[in-house]
């Protein structure tokens, strides 16, 4: 089988697809062939060594995919041969709170990932795909889906309440179509007009461009009569968060879910105090949660926004555009 890997080096250009041995699935574990990827930042922060800088080469990235399953080995129960299914990200994390021993089960680190044309996986670590769905939008439910539904159940976003969403990738993207199916009003952000215009046609109510406005909180209040924001998606982190509760209503909650701007940050203490906000990260959501979101996604019938679809062998290149930001929702790759 073949298989994309991280090769000798850690960067973009170290990826290279290469044959593997076919695995054949153990007691209690799902063959699946592997139909389409879906990247998230985090997978380009594993193929250019900024997380798991240890890892033994040669290693596949990747974290979420879709597919068939081929077979199943004893005792397995949930699936069979020919079922449609998608991977779950953290593979030990069944239902229940978060425990921190969870993350060592993570899909593309420290786990082999899903840049391959088999993977065989615990039952325990694959849900079912919604039969209206295809391959390449399931593909973007692992991380990008959870987690924005995730960022809008930990504090349940109620009909009525405005919600700010920040940029237009995967999480943000969700958060959008997640909250106004919930109805609430949604203010979007992005560097770019053209990104906020494709988000109106998506159901955004407003929109801010924080490269002309770059004091957006102000801008965000203004447009809540004062007041501000219920809720807030904040993918930014440390080059965000600090305007993020600026902009909160009192006793809002901000889904702290990215550090697409660093690692370190500082925030307005008086602010963060007479807000009374909670403020509140997670690390995706068990299975359990992502069975609960599909059944949300079917009944909504619900699409992922896919901004473009990439063979294997253009696998750099979808790296780069990933790393240059220029995609609207999620970037798809396939086997050639």
């Amino acid at each position: 089988m073949k298989a994309v890997e991280i090769h000798n080096s850690f960067g973009i250009n170290s990826l290279k697809i290469v044959e593997r041995p076919r695995p054949e699935p153990a007691e209690g574990e799902v063959l699946v062939r592997i139909n389409s990827v879906s990247l998230n930042y985090r997978d380009l922060m594993v193929v250019n060594g900024v997380f798991f800088p240890d890892l033994s080469f040669p290693f596949a990235p990747a974290s979420d995919a879709s597919g068939e399953v081929v077979a199943v080995g004893h005792q397995v129960t949930r699936f069979k041969e020919g079922d449609r299914v998608t991977t779950q990200f953290i593979q030990d994390w069944e239902n229940g709170p978060f425990e921190q021993d969870y993350l060592a089960s993570t899909l593309g680190a420290p786990r082999p990932g899903t840049l391959v044309e088999y993977i065989s996986l615990p039952q325990r670590g694959l849900v079912q795909t919604p039969s209206y769905l295809t391959d390449d939008e399931a593909s973007t439910l692992p991380i990008a889906a959870l987690t924005a539904w995730q960022s809008l159940r930990l504090k349940p976003l109620q009909k009525g309440q405005t919600l700010l969403v920040q940029g237009t990738g995967g999480v943000s993207i969700f958060a959008l179509q997640f909250g106004k199916q919930l109805g609430a009003r949604v203010i979007a952000l992005s560097s770019s007009d053209d990104k906020l215009a494709r988000a109106k046609k998506l159901g955004a109510d407003l929109t801010i461009n924080y490269r002309t406005t770059q004091v957006w909180w102000k801008a965000v209040r203004e447009l809540c009569a004062g007041r501000g924001v219920d809720h807030v998606v904040d993918v930014g982190g440390p080059g965000t968060l600090d305007q993020s509760i600026k902009a909160l209503k009192g006793g809002g909650f901000i889904a702290s879910v990215g550090i697409l701007a660093g690692t370190e940050t500082t925030i307005d203490q008086l602010t963060f105090l007479t807000r009374n906000a909670r403020v509140e990260t997670l690390s995706v959501g068990s299975r359990e949660s992502f069975e609960e979101m599909n059944q949300f996604l079917i009944a909504n019938e619900l699409h992922p926004v896919v901004d473009s679809i990439f063979p294997w062998s253009k696998t750099v290149d979808a790296f780069r555009e990933l790393e240059a930001g220029k995609h609207f929702g999620k970037i798809v790759l396939r086997p050639d």
